[in-house]
């Protein structure tokens, strides 16, 4: 039967309407998901910018051989409580490392007790209301103030907040990436360039497809059991060190290597091939000298998402033990280390307030490379990309 001209446009009608509802839920979801993540970053960066600030006060330090044997003696009794006892316990080594300054005494600033710090920045504290009444003179007076944190950046982790940072965690977190990228890189495009260009089509390789693709999804915890089971029980590597996290890390980015490169290959046109071929060339030197570096920009591109994911990864690392507390720099691959999303997860942990924006700040200095390792990845496709 014929429809009448009423009928069709209250069809059509039907069909706007719900083509406008769509829209305006895809709409809504894109929004919602906007404004989870300002709200996201706005707690981020509120919690974690007081990280990057420390409380200073200026005192009198007198270098003695009284203060060389007991560190206390070297401020004076109405400002001891505020010093950081870390700060004190470094003066003998000061003063075996500089004997000119002893027998000296010197206005100096020096690091702030942590509940010093929370109390001028404004959070609860444990300060009783005398030592809150000399904060408040020494601010008055230009002897205390917040400045630059630099000790976040430039020391290990610690018990007291004050003295807490991030730069065994990334040194940590750069070894073991540096293992990750030496292992999973190779293996994963010599096992996608096999896959891809010299393979038979038969069942056993799609079998190994197969199952390449189910490792880019299962959860990343079953890698830590598996490094755990075969690199520290079986092998007998160093746990806790940069040399099992990064070879746990290399058998989860293997996968997104191999599918990255895969695609990467496939995005060459066979014209390049079949050409190279009626020159002589062989299979290998089709490869080799034609089709890779045509695939180096795609191949490039996975493997740093690959890397910025493995970064981010705390479980697999929690299961190899890499949450140990490490104060110092890890020497080698093999000594024990830590890692940045580790870090952040036994800061996470800690009771005392001031850990909670330590906790925010490593979370932002996370981000901001994750974030540069992406926008690299996005570039180098942008820049080196060739559309056929």
């Amino acid at each position: 039967m014929s429809q009448s001209f009423d009928e069709i446009s209250a069809q059509l009608k039907r069909r706007h309407r719900k083509s406008a509802r769509l829209k305006w839920l895809s709409m809504g979801a894109l929004g919602l998901a906007g404004l989870f993540l300002v709200i996201f970053f706005a707690d981020m960066l509120g919690k974690g910018l007081p990280a990057f600030q420390q409380a200073q006060i200026r005192v009198e330090v007198t270098y003695s051989e009284q203060s060389q044997q007991l560190p206390l003696a070297a401020v004076n009794e109405d400002v001891r409580e505020l010093v950081s006892r870390g700060w004190l316990r470094t003066l003998p080594m000061m003063m075996r490392d500089n004997p000119q300054l002893l027998g000296t005494s010197r206005q100096e600033w020096v690091l702030a007790d942590g509940q010093v710090d929370q109390y001028l920045k404004g959070h609860y504290t444990r300060l009783d209301d005398d030592e809150k009444e000399i904060v408040d003179a020494l601010a008055e007076q230009g002897r205390a103030e917040l400045q630059f944190n630099t000790t976040f950046f430039s020391r290990g982790d610690s018990k007291m907040p004050e003295l807490a940072g991030i730069m065994s965690a990334a040194m940590g977190t750069v070894m073991t990436l540096l293992v990750t990228l030496a292992v999973s890189f190779p293996i994963g495009v010599m096992t996608a360039v096999y896959l891809e260009e010299f393979a038979p089509d038969n069942r056993l390789t799609q079998i190994i497809e197969i199952n390449i693709n189910n490792l880019a999804a299962i959860p990343s915890i079953l890698f830590g059991l598996l490094g755990l089971a075969i690199f520290i029980n079986f092998f007998g590597v160093p746990r806790s060190s940069p040399l099992v996290g990064g070879l746990t890390l290399a058998l989860m980015t293997l996968p997104v290597i191999i599918i990255a490169t895969r695609t990467a290959l496939r995005s060459v046109p066979d014209n390049i091939r079949h050409a190279a071929f009626g020159v002589g060339c062989s299979r290998w030197q089709v490869v080799r000298d034609h089709v890779l570096p045509l695939a180096l920009p795609g191949i490039m591109t996975g493997s740093i998402i690959g890397l910025a994911q493995a970064m981010g990864e705390t479980a697999p690392l929690i299961i190899v033990g890499m949450v140990a507390f490490i104060p110092d720099i890890s020497a080698s691959v093999t000594d024990a280390a830590t890692v940045l999303p580790a870090q952040i997860f036994t800061w996470a942990g800690e009771p005392d307030r001031a850990f909670v924006e330590k906790t925010a700040g490593g979370i932002l200095v996370l981000l901001t490379i994750l974030i540069a390792m992406n926008a690299t990845a996005v570039v180098l496709r942008k820049k080196f990309e060739r559309r056929w």
